[in-house]
C-alpha cells in the first residue's frame, strides 16, 4: 500500500511538471518584451530552456525526496538484484543495445517513407543551445524521471499481472506516445523496450537510468559537436594510414 502511494505521488509530480508551462502563459507578453529589450536573440527558446531546466530539476528533486521516504520502493522485481559493477556494466551495454535497436527501427521507418530526424530531439537541442543548463534536463533529469515513470511504475506494475513481453511492450508504447513525436514512435518504443529489459535483467532501475543517460548524452554530444567529431575521426584515420603505411 505504501509503495502504491509513493507511485501515485511520483505520477502527480510528473504530471504537474508536464503541465506547469501553463503557468507562464499569462506572463509571456511581459517576458518577451523584457527579454527583447535586453537583446535576447530568441526569447521563446530562452524562456523554454529555463523553464525546462527549473521544472524538471525541481520535479527530479521532489521525486527523489519522495523515494527517500520509502526506501523499499525501488526493490520490487522478484529475484536478486545484480551487484553494483554488473549493474553498471548492463547500463553501459544497454546504451549499445538501444543504439543498435534504434538503427534497425530507423531502417524500418525509412522503408515506410519516414524521414530521419526527430522533431522532439531537434526542439530540445535548440533549447539547449539557447540555455546550456537545459542539457542537465536532457541528460540527467529526463532519464531519472522517465525511467521511474515508465519502467518502475508502468512496467513494474504490469509485470506481476502479465509477463515481461506484455509489460515491456505497454510501457514502451506509452513511452513513445508521451514524446509526442508519432512519426518516430517506433524509435522511442524500441528504446523503451530495451530499457525495460535492462531493468528486468538487473532488477535495478539505476541500470536503465544509466543506459538512458548515456543515450541522451550521446545525442547531445553528436548534435553539438557532430562536425568536430567527424573532423577528428577523419584526421585520426589519416594519421593511422600514415603510421601503418
Amino acid at each position: 500500500m505504501k509503495q502504491q502511494k509513493t507511485g501515485i505521488y511520483i505520477l502527480i509530480v510528473y504530471c504537474v511538471m508536464q503541465l506547469s508551462s501553463g503557468l507562464l502563459v499569462p506572463f509571456l507578453p511581459q517576458l518577451y518584451s523584457l527579454l527583447e529589450a535586453k537583446g535576447v536573440e530568441n526569447p521563446a527558446l530562452f524562456i523554454s530552456g529555463w523553464w525546462v531546466f527549473l521544472s524538471m530539476g525541481i520535479a527530479t528533486l521532489i521525486t527523489l525526496l519522495i523515494i527517500r521516504k520509502d526506501k523499499s520502493y525501488l526493490k520490487t522485481l522478484n529475484g536478486k538484484p545484480s551487484p553494483t559493477l554488473q549493474t553498471i556494466g548492463w547500463g553501459i551495454a544497454g546504451f549499445f543495445l538501444v543504439f543498435v535497436g534504434q538503427g534497425i527501427a530507423a531502417s524500418i521507418e525509412l522503408k515506410f517513407g519516414v524521414d530521419p530526424g526527430s522533431e522532439n530531439t531537434t526542439q530540445f537541442i535548440e533549447i539547449a543551445h539557447a540555455v546550456p543548463l537545459a542539457i542537465f534536463s536532457i541528460v540527467i533529469f529526463a532519464p531519472i524521471l522517465e525511467e521511474l515513470i515508465f519502467r518502475r511504475i508502468i512496467f513494474g506494475t504490469l509485470l506481476p499481472k502479465t509477463n515481461f513481453f506484455v509489460a515491456a511492450s505497454v510501457s514502451a508504447i506509452v513511452f513513445g506516445i508521451i514524446h509526442f513525436d508519432f512519426t518516430h514512435i517506433l524509435l522511442y518504443a524500441v528504446s523503451g523496450f530495451i530499457f525495460a529489459f535492462i531493468y528486468y535483467k538487473t532488477k535495478r532501475i539505476i541500470a536503465s537510468i544509466i543506459s538512458h543517460m548515456l543515450l541522451n548524452g550521446f545525442v547531445v554530444l553528436v548534435q553539438f559537436y557532430g562536425e568536430e567529431i567527424q573532423q577528428f575521426l577523419k584526421q585520426y584515420s589519416n594519421m593511422q594510414f600514415l603510421f601503418f603505411h
